[in-house]
């Protein structure tokens, strides 16, 4: 397969890496070039995190950091920490890693040109049972105190069992100042929600609660890229979607590659305002952070 000049050998194109969804490698492929224009975007400068079912998705994974021994020379990549991370900055290298059978793509918070300061604030909803009516009513109850705060948010499936809510910034606050902010943010949405949220990382101390998830948002941290498969048997996508399909309700099963190709003509890319309109939030965020340092000053 020739991929913008690239050729990339296709190996065992036939072969079923969602066996109860009957996706083969090649519509696995096909999938990521349709989608690749919305997704290489999110990827773009940041250092890749991706898991490997080299023995397909019904047996263990390999999460892999590095570039491999043996990768071609034309991927992008950056030295750190003693190691070189792949760079997911163009269709060959999606392609490629698709080859490898990496089935799912994540990346950080921060790109490496711009380490240790985050490009957005991002909170996990992390449900502790199989109902996700849970999630979306946080969900709805996060927007509220978001909008209040003057902060545009959007949602995103986790393409497992969760969602995340993002709030665009401009890469000029720390992983220390943003860790504040979601602090605050989430000790406040406990205060409103103490029978059906934790705080808890533990899993076992949850019970049925949602775990509100903010300290994901760290150095070396990462999250599913928007538009990645993930590896459920329904190969669900991490997707972008409205506050009116929240407020309707969905299950995150709902979005599979095929559904995502016919929102994408439909409605474009919905997580796009997370690279573009940042500005105004970035205003916000110096006035809240202001009051908090100010309170931790008088404490």
């Amino acid at each position: 397969m020739n991929v913008n000049g690239t050729d990339i050998s296709i190996t065992n194109p036939e072969k079923l890496l969602w066996i109860d969804s009957r996706v083969t490698k090649l519509d696995y492929v096909h999938y990521l070039l349709k989608v690749s224009d919305y997704l290489l975007p999110y990827t773009k400068d940041r250092m890749l995190m991706y898991w490997l079912y080299p023995r397909g998705l019904n047996h263990s994974k390999v999460e892999k950091r590095s570039l491999p021994t043996g990768a071609p020379d034309w991927i992008s990549s950056t030295f750190y920490k003693g190691k070189e991370r792949i760079l997911l900055n163009d269709q060959a290298t999606l392609i490629w890693l698709a080859n490898l059978q990496a089935l799912e793509l994540h990346v950080p918070f921060d790109q490496y040109t711009h380490q240790d300061f985050p490009t957005e604030l991002v909170f996990d909803l992390d449900p502790s049972t199989d109902e996700f009516d849970l999630v979306l009513e946080t969900a709805l109850e996060l927007k509220a105190v978001l909008d209040g705060m003057g902060l545009q948010s959007i949602p995103k499936t986790s393409g497992k069992t969760g969602l995340q809510v993002y709030v665009p910034i401009q890469p000029n606050f720390s992983f220390e100042e943003t860790r504040m902010i979601n602090q605050f943010v989430a000790e406040y949405m406990l205060e409103k929600l103490p029978d059906k949220i934790t705080l808890d990382r533990v899993k076992k101390r949850r019970g049925k609660k949602l775990y509100f998830d903010y300290l994901q948002l760290w150095k070396g941290r990462t999250m599913a890229a928007p538009y990645s498969v993930r590896a459920t048997k329904e190969a669900s996508v991490s997707t972008p979607v409205t506050w009116q399909e929240v407020e309707e309700g969905f299950k995150p099963s709902d979005f599979t590659m095929e559904v995502i190709l016919k929102r994408i003509k439909e409605k474009g890319d919905l997580f796009r305002v997370v690279r573009t309109e940042k500005e105004q939030n970035n205003q916000r965020l110096n006035d809240v952070l202001a009051f908090l340092k100010a309170r931790e000053k008088s404490t």
